[in-house]
């Protein structure tokens, strides 16, 4: 595997000569890192903040990544592949860390503080920074999870009281599916807000799905080996899964751009109005606080008594004055756990996030490492989850009572994060060409049986691994 990879970025270096622009130089105690443009205002906020505190002893320059994940991923390859040395630290999408490992592209961490990150960090999170490649005698720790995400149930409280007169959210997408009949055939909004688009947002929402029936793509133990339809009971959790997509995708009253949805477009169906649930990121919240009380979301007039407090984004309200505004939008706007496939069944929910880890390429390794301990603390990771939305991957954090009134769906999310609850994605070096095959598969979603979808999803999968097919 690891020949493969060697030989692919040679290849690529070999196809991208402009990579020699990256630069090959450094500057001593210039610690450069690279995150998703997504929050990399909140990683330069705190990188000033470590390098003030260092005495000198480095500066953190942070340069944003583009939008979009495969973008971010092809620009650490050029620079990895034309060996940069002005390459420190990267912010990692927690789905590349088999496929970076392998290609000798990410530095392990230090054992000391490898076993600090262990003792601190939540089983869901951790677990995607960790791989074994061939020279590995076991699993190591190759990235420090920064900050990680999970989607939750997003709905309206006050059109469940008003139309079904229900207080408590659905478990199951079968009781949402009902729920939103009920409410349509009383004139009532109907849309179920997903992210249905041919993108890894589509690859989140079937991995979700599959796991909560009881399956999953690869083999956790032989990467390998797909595990949709190998055995029977794989094949039916693929089936029961692959129903429910088509289920939502199909419905009466569903939305009618669901098959071009994203995160945005599922967050703005929802503040519009015409959505009683959706399925989303914890940004979603924050989001609906903020255009509530300027004004912009029409069911919820409310709100606008706190515009004053949210009109200025360099002077950010206090943890503590966003306890009653956030139950003001809890009355309209609420959350609950990700929807199971079954009652008797484990829920579980595909994570997300970012892992900061040190290149290999980088010529002051010992220093990156030490900008990433600080980039990644406690003090760091509140910046990133109240300013920046994004859940900390620091499990004392959740027992702040600042950070509690801030962020109210802590405990779920905490809840959602843990080895038993959290469905990661395939951990394999091929995974971006599994997950480019399976989104392409899938859509537009609904237009397929889901019985004879399940041997073709199984079929590309396994073509992605043998690396046959589509190559990203």
């Amino acid at each position: 595997m690891r020949r493969k990879l060697v030989v692919a970025a040679a290849a690529l270096a070999t196809a991208l000569p402009i990579v020699t622009a990256c630069g090959s130089g450094y500057t001593p105690r210039v610690i450069n890192i690279y995150p998703p443009a997504d929050g990399a205002s909140f990683i330069d906020k705190v990188g000033q903040k470590c390098s003030a505190e260092s005495d000198g002893a480095y500066q953190i320059v942070t340069t944003p990544l583009p939008k979009s994940a495969d973008d971010q991923r092809l620009q650490l390859a050029r620079r990895l592949a034309g060996n940069d040395h002005g390459l420190d630290l990267m912010g990692m999408d927690v789905v590349w860390t088999a496929e970076f490992a392998d290609a000798g592209w990410m530095v392990p961490v230090p054992d000391d503080l490898a076993a600090d990150v262990e003792r601190d960090t939540l089983g869901g999170p951790l677990e995607t920074a960790t791989w074994k490649t061939d020279d590995d005698a076991e699993k190591r720790l190759y990235g420090i999870p920064t900050w990680t995400n999970t989607q939750l149930l997003w709905y309206r409280p006050d059109v469940l009281r008003e139309y079904l007169n229900k207080n408590r959210p659905p478990t199951t997408w079968d009781e949402m599916l009902a729920d939103t009949q009920a409410v349509l055939a009383k004139g009532g909004p109907s849309y179920i807000m997903v992210q249905g688009r041919q993108y890894e947002g589509l690859m989140v929402w079937f991995n979700s799905v599959l796991a909560s029936a009881g399956g999953e793509i690869v083999d956790p133990d032989d990467p390998s080996k797909q595990t949709l339809n190998d055995t029977p009971a794989h094949r039916e959790a693929t089936l029961r899964a692959l129903r429910t997509l088509k289920a939502v995708a199909t419905a009466p009253g569903h939305d009618p751009s669901l098959t071009n949805s994203d995160e945005s477009a599922a967050r703005l169906g929802m503040e519009s109005g015409n959505a009683l649930y959706q399925v989303n990121w914890p940004f979603v919240f924050s989001s609906m606080r903020s255009n509530a009380a300027a004004g912009d979301v029409p069911f919820f007039p409310e709100m606008t008594e706190f515009g004053p407090m949210f009109a200025d984004p360099d002077n950010p309200p206090a943890d503590s004055d966003l306890a009653p505004v956030n139950r003001v939008v809890r009355t309209k706007f609420d959350f609950a756990p990700y929807p199971g496939v079954s009652p008797d069944m484990q829920t579980k929910t595909t994570l997300g996030g970012i892992n900061i880890a040190v290149a290999s390429t980088s010529q002051q390794q010992d220093l990156a490492f030490e900008a990433a301990a600080c980039l990644t603390n406690r003090d760091a990771q509140r910046v990133y989850s109240i300013e920046g939305g994004t859940p900390p991957t620091i499990a004392s954090i959740y027992d702040d009572p600042d950070f509690q009134d801030a962020y109210p769906m802590g405990d779920d999310i905490r809840d959602q994060l843990s080895d038993q609850t959290a469905a990661l994605r395939p951990a394999s070096p091929d995974y971006q060409a599994i997950s480019t095959l399976v989104t392409a598969t899938l859509s537009p979603v609904g237009a397929w049986d889901p019985e004879t979808m399940v041997d073709e999803l199984a079929d590309q999968v396994q073509r992605a691994i043998d690396g046959e097919g589509l190559i990203p």
